[in-house]
């Protein structure tokens, strides 16, 4: 299986993109194709002393760069690395596509370029999330922030095939994201949806508030990228916050000093926990094809896991799963 990685996505690339392909490569056994400008990956490849056969360069001179429109950069920029590698995929010559570049782009080219799977009006990102409960899968945290009410019980059944085929969950629950637990909450858009999820084949337990994210209450959080990209962002803030204020009241006098000392094997173990880089990318679904999207800021580490995440996903068969469900 090869995965095909924009080496010019991200904040930190291509540096940390060729660490975390070198890394995928030598725990995982992954073939990694690295598409973008030849002359700055090049550079990264001969400093980290790689000479193996796993990784191959594939040549795409042009940027979109994370500021630039999605629809129109990827009309105008037909030589950049999310197209160019996206049409790898497409050609048969790579399995799967993996960005931690522009996302709205990413969306925009898989869509033109792969196209739906049959049954799927508008691709979804789904991220698995750490719960006190294990793992949850929400859905769609960025990709269509305008549905309409079938799209999010189209991602409710891909989610379901997800979780049963990568989180080894055999009847997950599904819970609505919404302003309160009664069936009445919401909008006329969310009742609606909530009607079609109740009448749905899905273990759908009702609506779930905020508060629900991390409890564990549910396997799958429906939402609508509006509202799921918010409720990410929010809970990536929340956590870096944490972190710091504990971290700076432990460093604020002698006795918290030494407290740090005894506490840091835990708060290391709490910090892995709880970090994007251990999941690697968000799967978007509904594409005919496997799309692995990045956080902007990944480290090498988040890289390496998203190319572990890919081969997950084409091993497992995901895609297959989901046509099944939607027929």
């Amino acid at each position: 299986m090869k995965i095909v990685v924009d080496a010019m996505g991200g904040d930190h690339a291509p540096r940390v993109v060729v660490e975390g392909a070198i890394s995928a490569v030598q725990e995982y056994g992954a073939q990694v194709i690295l598409c973008g400008d030849e002359e700055k990956i090049t550079p990264w490849l001969k400093k980290a002393k790689y000479s193996g056969k796993n990784i191959e360069i594939v040549h795409a001179p042009e940027v979109i760069d994370m500021c630039e429109p999605a629809a129109n950069s990827v009309r105008r920029k037909r030589n950049s690395s999310i197209v160019v590698g996206l049409n790898l995929v497409k050609t048969g010559a790579a399995d799967a596509f993996f960005s931690a570049g522009n996302t709205g782009a990413v969306v925009c080219a898989a869509t033109l370029e792969l196209r739906l799977l049959p049954g799927i009006e508008r691709p979804g990102i789904g991220l698995v999330t750490p719960t006190l409960k294990g793992a949850s899968f929400i859905i769609d945290v960025g990709a269509n922030v305008d549905p309409k009410p079938i799209q999010l019980l189209q991602y409710g059944i891909m989610a379901d095939a997800y979780c049963r085929s990568i989180l080894n969950k055999n009847n997950p629950a599904v819970g609505l994201l919404n302003i309160g637990e009664e069936e009445a909450k919401g909008t006329d858009f969310m009742r609606e949806v909530h009607e079609l999820l109740s009448k749905s084949k899905l273990n759908f337990i009702g609506n779930i508030e905020g508060k629900d994210l991390f409890s564990g209450k549910c396997d799958i959080i429906i939402s609508d990228g509006f509202v799921g990209n918010v409720a990410l962002k929010v809970s990536e803030s929340a956590a870096e916050a944490m972190q710091a204020f504990l971290k700076r009241r432990l460093l604020s006098n002698i006795m918290g000093k030494i407290g740090l000392f005894f506490l840091m094997p835990s708060l290391k173990r709490f910090k892995k926990g709880i970090d994007y880089a251990e999941y690697g990318g968000a799967p978007l679904l509904g594409v005919n094809g496997v799309v692995i999207i990045g956080h902007g800021r990944s480290n090498s580490r988040a890289i390496k896991n998203a190319i572990r995440v890919a081969n997950e996903e084409i091993e497992r068969k995901v895609n297959d799963r989901i046509l099944e469900a939607v027929k």
